[in-house]
C-alpha cells in the first residue's frame, strides 16, 4: 500500500467563499506529512472534513486503500483518524484518563457502569509509552500545556489511531517541550503512525517532516519531499510572488520620548521595571515563557490590579488603572490571546474595527452608522482582510486575518503608544511580512512601537532595541547594533 490516506478532487464552499476546490492531499504510512499554506489558504478547512467536522461538497476519500464516507468525529476516530487542535480540546474539571477515554468509557456489569481502575491503568500505560509523567487521576486544569499534548496524544493512541492531525502544535511550547514532542512523533512514525503537521515555521517543517504539500487561496499547488525543497521555493508556492526580503526593517526618525515607566511592580509577578520608548522606536522584548513579558504589558495597559510604580506619557504622568483609562491616554494593546481577549468573534468585522474609537462615530449616544461603515471599509481595504466584506462574521476569518482586523482597530483609534504582544504567533509568512510593513509603517508616522515577541530573528530584525526579561525583571537593553541571539538568551537565562 504506498499511501495511508488519499484525499482527492475535494471541494468545500461556505456561504459566499469557495474554501476548497480540487484539492488533493496523499499520505504514505508512517510519513510526516506537513501542510503548509497562508491563513486561509483552506488547511483547517481540509483537515476538518478528514476529522468529520466538516462534510465535503465534492472529492473522494480513499483510507487504508478503501473509499470511505462519513459525517461526524465518532465516525472519522472509528476509521482511525484523529486530530489535536491547536487550541487543546480538553475538560479541565475532568481528569486526565477521563479526557482521554470521553465517550470511549470503559465499562462492566449490569447495569453498565464505569471500570475506572481498567481506564486509569489503559490511560498509564498510554502515558507511559509517551514517556509522560502524567498522573491519569489528576484534574486537567492542572496540567501545563505541554502535558496537555501529551495527553491529547495518549488520547489518540489509545483509539489506535492510524492517522494524527497536529495544528500548530508547537504554538505555546518552550524550545525543550518541543524537542519531546519531536521526540514522540518520530516515535509514533517508527509505528507506522501516519502525522499530518500543520505550522506555519519552516524551521519546524524542516525539522519533522519527510514531504510537505502547499495550499493558496482553497487550491492544491504542489508536494515536495522535504529534502528536496528549498525554504524560498515554499514560501513562493505560499504566498504566489517572491518574498525579496522577510523582514522588512525600516529605521525611523527617532523623536522624544512617549512612554516611560519607573519602578513598575507587582507582587511576586514583576520587579522594579524602568525603561522608556520614543517616538518613532520600535522597542522589542525577548524572554524565556514565564519571564513577565505578558504581565508586563498588561500591568502598563491597566488591565491586572495591585500593580505599583509610575507610567508616564509625553513626559506627564498618567493614570493607567484600568484600560478605559490606558486608551484615554493613548496607549493601545494587542494581546497575544486574540481570541480570548482580542476579538468579539460574534461581531462583524466594522465592529470590531471600530469598538475602540466609538466616541469617533456617535454624538449624543447616536452612533453615525455610515461614517462607522466608511471607515471600517478604508481600513479593511488598506489592511488586506481577506473575507467578502465588512460585516462577515470575525469568528469565520482565519487567525491571520484576525489579527489584522486587531491591527486595524488599533490604526482606528490613532494611538500613540501601540504595545503588541507576540503579533505574528500562529500566523502565515505572508500575513507576517504585512504585519511588519504596518508596524514600520506605525513607527514611521512617529508612534512609539513595544513589540513582545518569542521568535529571536523576528525581535533581533524589526527592533531597534531589545529588553530583555527573566522572572519578572528587566535583565537588560541592548542596541540594534551589538543584539545578537547569544546575548539575549545569556540575559534570559542567567540575567
Amino acid at each position: 500500500m504506498e499511501y495511508m490516506l488519499e484525499m482527492n478532487h475535494i471541494d468545500k464552499r461556505f456561504p459566499g467563499v469557495q474554501a476548497l476546490s480540487d484539492v488533493t492531499l496523499k499520505v504514505k504510512p508512517g510519513e510526516v506529512h506537513v501542510l503548509l499554506g497562508e491563513n486561509g489558504a483552506g488547511k483547517s478547512t481540509l483537515v476538518k472534513i478528514l476529522a468529520g467536522v466538516y462534510r465535503k461538497d465534492a472529492g473522494e476519500i480513499i483510507l487504508g486503500g478503501q473509499k470511505v464516507d462519513y459525517s461526524s468525529t465518532n465516525d472519522a476516530s472509528k476509521l482511525g483518524i484523529s486530530m489535536i487542535y491547536q487550541e487543546l480540546n480538553m475538560i479541565p474539571d475532568l481528569t486526565v484518563a477521563e479526557n482521554i477515554f470521553i465517550n470511549r468509557e470503559h465499562l462492566k456489569g449490569w447495569p453498565k457502569h464505569i471500570d475506572w481502575e481498567k481506564m486509569n491503568s489503559e490511560a498509564a500505560k498510554a502515558l507511559k509509552k509517551l514517556n509522560a509523567n502524567i498522573s491519569p487521576t489528576q484534574k486537567a486544569r492542572r496540567l501545563t500545556t505541554a502535558q496537555k499534548q501529551m495527553v491529547e496524544i495518549a488520547r489518540a493512541i489509545s483509539a489506535d489511531s492510524r492517522i494524527i492531525i497536529m495544528d500548530e502544535p508547537t504554538a505555546s511550547l518552550t524550545e525543550k517541550e518541543i524537542g519531546e514532542l519531536f521526540r514522540q512523533i518520530r516515535l509514533l512514525s517508527e509505528e507506522n503512525v501516519s502525522i499530518i503537521y500543520i505550522s506555519h515555521r519552516l524551521n519546524e517543517v524542516k525539522e519533522i517532516g519527510d514531504r510537505v504539500t502547499v495550499l493558496r487561496d482553497g487550491q492544491y499547488i504542489g508536494t515536495r519531499d522535504i529534502k528536496e525543497a528549498d525554504t524560498d521555493d515554499l514560501i513562493q508556492m505560499m504566498v504566489g510572488r517572491e518574498i525579496t526580503q522577510f523582514f522588512p526593517k525600516c529605521v525611523a526618525k527617532k523623536g522624544k520620548e512617549a512612554l516611560r515607566v519607573e519602578n513598575l511592580s507587582r507582587k511576586n509577578v514583576l520587579h522594579d521595571i524602568s525603561f522608556s520608548v520614543h517616538e518613532g522606536e520600535v522597542l522589542g522584548f525577548s524572554g524565556l515563557i514565564g519571564s513577565g513579558r505578558t504581565e508586563l504589558m498588561r500591568a502598563i495597559y491597566g488591565a491586572d490590579g495591585d500593580v505599583s510604580g509610575r507610567v508616564y506619557v509625553d513626559g506627564k504622568e498618567a493614570k493607567v488603572s484600568s484600560p478605559k483609562l490606558a486608551v484615554q491616554n493613548g496607549i493601545a494593546f494587542l494581546t497575544e490571546d486574540r481570541k480570548n481577549l482580542g476579538a468579539i468573534l460574534s461581531f462583524p468585522i466594522y465592529q470590531n474595527i471600530t469598538l475602540a474609537s466609538m466616541d469617533q462615530f456617535s454624538r449624543n449616544s447616536v452612533i453615525d452608522h455610515q461614517a462607522e461603515r466608511s471607515r471600517s471599509e478604508e481600513l479593511f481595504s488598506m489592511f488586506n482582510i481577506k473575507a467578502p466584506s465588512i460585516d462577515t462574521v470575525t469568528r469565520s476569518l482565519s487567525g491571520g486575518n484576525q489579527q489584522k482586523v486587531l491591527l486595524a482597530r488599533w490604526f482606528c483609534r490613532d494611538a500613540k503608544i501601540i504595545i503588541l504582544d507576540e503579533p505574528t504567533r500562529g500566523i502565515d509568512v505572508g500575513s507576517k511580512v504585512e504585519i511588519y510593513e504596518f508596524i514600520n509603517e506605525l513607527a514611521g508616522q512617529g508612534k512609539a512601537i513595544i513589540m513582545v515577541s518569542s521568535d529571536l530573528p523576528e525581535v533581533l530584525a524589526m527592533s531597534d532595541r531589545i529588553a530583555v526579561m527573566r522572572e519578572g525583571r528587566l535583565t537588560g537593553i541592548l542596541d540594534r547594533e551589538e543584539a545578537t541571539q547569544e546575548k539575549i538568551m545569556k540575559l534570559a537565562t542567567l540575567g
